[in-house]
């Protein structure tokens, strides 16, 4: 198969991708068609045929398979008058989020609310200014409310003869998205890159091969860590403070100590990752609202900017209440590996360890704990990140998890 270059940002996902360039032929296909006059039976809204084109896709994997990089891909795919070139204008707008007929959402905060998408469904229903597909692509999906989900599948259910609904989730699990959507919508099954695949991405990136194996193993899968984890010296020490959790859990008064320390981290590297992005939208906001004026209406005008900032506050905190819970998973997956590495080392699986950096600890704590004493560890860890993602309070659900770490 002949892969359209716009599909290469795609690691270790072979048979999603040769699904994705046979739909974006036979997209084509319709865009000709059309134009010619002649009906084609593939078009958006007919029943999926197994290369065909639909009107719905859902992209599912788990984190870091790429699921929003095959959508966007498959976007500029649909745009392109190669069927992804990479070159052209239709696929360097998609791919860089401006082009005029791929509407994204990526949620900022902790759902998609009903308004933000009523809004998305209202602007995707009138025909592509470019001629060729009004794409509506939304990241995470899982994330819609209850009323979002409804609303998009009044959209799904009836829609507008060139708008194709791109929708990526973890899963196709109903917690995940709705039955009723997912029926609509044809499935593109993303998998788990292999640590040689990523190793290999990163090299052609420019890393050396020891530091791309490394940071490849230490992901565990995940392609946006792995490049975090090769480019970032701060990432790899926020790393190495959550392997050392182990063995600083000497007593009940360093567990707290312990949990205090993850979550004051966690907070610090997310407020990090947000601070930019908000400054930003605040000064764009209070240009736009006319702030510094001393022209006549000057205070009309800045009472009523104070809505509109603080609007954009509540969003923010949102947001960095998100980044937040997401870097403190990272750093729980980072610690549950650890005690997976303990595990297989306990009953001698020949198993590749995830920190094989950290292999003196792992023997060492393997020599201590009972294969039952590591693995109720471990159920500790993925215990506190259910917690979380349930809402209990992180400073709550750490110290509880600290504490079960420590005990015999």
């Amino acid at each position: 198969m002949n892969t359209p270059p716009v599909f290469r940002s795609l690691v270790g996902q072979v048979e999603a991708t040769a699904t994705l360039v046979a739909a974006a032929a036979a997209a084509a296909a319709i865009v000709r068609g059309e134009a010619l006059g002649v009906a084609d039976p593939s078009s958006p809204g007919a029943a999926p045929s197994a290369s065909g084109m639909t009107h719905a896709w859902l992209f599912t994997g788990p984190p870091g398979s790429g699921r929003s990089v095959a959508a966007r891909a498959f976007a500029a795919a649909l745009q392109c008058p190669d069927g992804g070139c990479d070159t052209c204008a239709q696929c360097h707008t998609t791919l860089a989020g401006t082009h005029a007929d791929v509407r994204s959402v990526v949620p900022e905060g902790l759902s998609i609310s009903v308004d933000e998408m009523r809004a998305l469904v209202r602007r995707a229903a009138g025909a592509p200014a470019g001629g060729r597909w009004q794409v509506v692509l939304i990241e995470d999906a899982d994330r819609l409310t209850e009323r979002a989900s409804n609303a998009l599948l009044k959209a799904i259910e009836e829609p507008s003869p060139r708008t194709v609904f791109l929708l990526c989730t973890p899963s196709t699990h109903p917690d995940d998205i709705s039955v009723t959507i997912r029926s609509r919508c044809r499935v593109v099954t993303l998998r788990t890159p292999s640590a040689e695949a990523i190793a290999a991405m990163l090299e052609g990136e420019g890393h050396p091969a020891r530091t791309a194996q490394w940071a490849a193993a230490a992901a565990q899968g995940h392609i946006g860590r792995a490049r975090w984890l090769a480019r970032d010296p701060q990432a790899r020490q926020r790393r190495e403070a959550v392997l050392a959790v182990p063995r600083r859990l000497t007593s009940i008064a360093a567990c707290f100590d312990a949990a205090r320390a993850l979550v004051e981290a966690t907070d610090a590297e997310s407020k990090a990752t947000v601070s930019d992005v908000d400054k930003r939208e605040r000064e764009e906001l209070e240009l736009a609202l006319g702030a510094g004026g001393t022209g006549k209406g000057a205070a009309a005008v800045g009472r009523g900017a104070a809505g509109a900032l603080k609007e954009l506050e509540k969003r923010q905190k949102t947001r960095a209440t998100r980044a937040t819970r997401d870097a403190l998973d990272r750093a729980l997956i980072d610690l549950a590996a650890f005690y997976r590495d303990v595990l297989l080392r306990s009953v001698g699986a020949a198993v590749p360890p995830i920190h094989g950096d950290a292999a003196d600890d792992v023997a060492a704590a393997a020599g201590r704990w009972a294969p039952e004493s590591t693995l109720r560890r471990l159920e500790a860890v993925l215990e506190c990140r259910t917690a979380i993602d349930a809402n209990v309070k992180p400073q709550i659900a750490v110290e509880a998890m600290m504490v079960a770490l420590w005990r015999p």
